[in-house]
């Protein structure tokens, strides 16, 4: 019980320390010898580094305890300095930042990061000196996603550019958990994954806002997202809008991508593609013979339009069109949209 107790006062001590501007851990009863390791070695042969935040100079300073690989900063003052907020959360008893569409938590003691929903490891867990809380230097670049130099004893910090824009048809959208993703560019491990949140802006080319509902696979996009995206296959990336460049949008569109397995030219000169491989939804084919028309787009993976001798035999493609369908095997459909991925040598 006395344990318990002195466990639940330390957390209530870093709860308050936090929202003051500081963060103060007393050691949990369970790991005191490895607290106190830890103390005196960040008190040992420290080596401190002057900071500098968008070219001005903050009063505090890093530090290297020896042993380690890089310098420790002080996390609520750089953070802030960099236009995050900061917060204590009580439910998992750690320190959450954001700013806009970037979000991560830190927990004392504990080398694993969040980025992007995902965790991290820096080979250097945050500790407390001084009732203050110190992330490694490379928290601000692997983590905050801005830029960091450690140019001899000084710590150079500079806000990064946060947004770029990238084209690409929509190969899949999805919503589980109460997130939501659109994938462009690629299925499976291709392509990139734009996380959209509530904050995330959708509209046409006039400007006219449109809701994620609105969206559908086939689509061509222009994302304006986060200069980071994640290491995993594919990557992920935070999207703050969403502009759809297509004139016209078909409702409950339909996909299947696989390859050209054959190219049929009927006696008016018209040409049908039939594509063989895999449905890109849950009402989609996996095997199709689309009718090209003079309205079916030609893209590649960007939604750049590509001529009709890029469709060959053996190509890569994805094929959209809409639910009306013959009832023949395989089905026949219009096509609306053929994005060429790659060709077959």
């Amino acid at each position: 019980m006395k344990t318990s107790l002195r466990t639940s006062a330390a957390l209530l001590t870093l709860s308050l320390a936090l929202t003051t501007g500081v963060v103060s851990a007393a050691p949990a009863a369970t790991s005191s010898t490895q607290t106190k390791a830890a103390q005196n070695k960040a008190g040992a042969s420290l080596s401190t580094y002057a900071i500098a935040i968008n070219g001005t100079a903050i009063t505090e300073t890093g530090f290297q305890p020896s042993g380690t690989k890089e310098p420790l900063i002080p996390l609520r003052t750089v953070a802030e300095a960099l236009g995050f907020k900061i917060t204590w959360n009580t439910a998992t008893k750690a320190v959450d930042l954001n700013k806009g569409n970037i979000y991560t938590t830190v927990k004392s003691g504990e080398d694993r990061y969040v980025i992007n929903k995902m965790y991290t490891s820096l080979g250097t867990a945050p500790l407390t000196k001084a009732d203050k809380m110190y992330v490694p230097a490379s928290f601000v670049s692997e983590v905050l996603h801005q830029t960091v130099s450690v140019e001899g004893k000084n710590i150079v910090i500079t806000s990064a550019a946060e947004h770029v824009l990238e084209t690409g048809v929509i190969t899949a959208i999805r919503n589980s958990g109460g997130t939501s993703s659109i994938q462009i560019k690629g299925t499976g491990t291709a392509g990139l994954v734009l996380n959209v949140s509530g904050d995330t802006v959708y509209e046409k080319t006039d400007g006219t806002k449109l809701a994620l509902a609105y969206l559908q696979i086939g689509m061509t996009i222009e994302a304006e997202h986060a200069v980071f995206s994640t290491r995993s296959l594919p990557p992920q990336t935070p999207a703050y809008r969403i502009t759809v460049q297509d004139t016209k949008a078909q409702a409950d569109m339909l996909g299947t991508e696989g390859t050209l397995e054959e190219i049929i030219k009927a006696e008016d000169g018209s040409l049908s593609l039939r594509i063989k491989g895999s449905a890109l939804s849950d009402l989609s084919q996996s095997e199709i013979v689309l009718r090209l028309t003079e309205d079916t787009l030609l893209v590649n993976a960007s939604g750049e339009a590509v001529e009709q001798s890029a469709l060959v035999q053996g190509a890569t493609v994805m094929g959209f069109y809409s639910p009306v369908m013959t009832r023949s095997l395989p089905p026949i459909g219009t096509a609306l949209k053929v994005v060429v991925e790659t060709v077959q040598p």
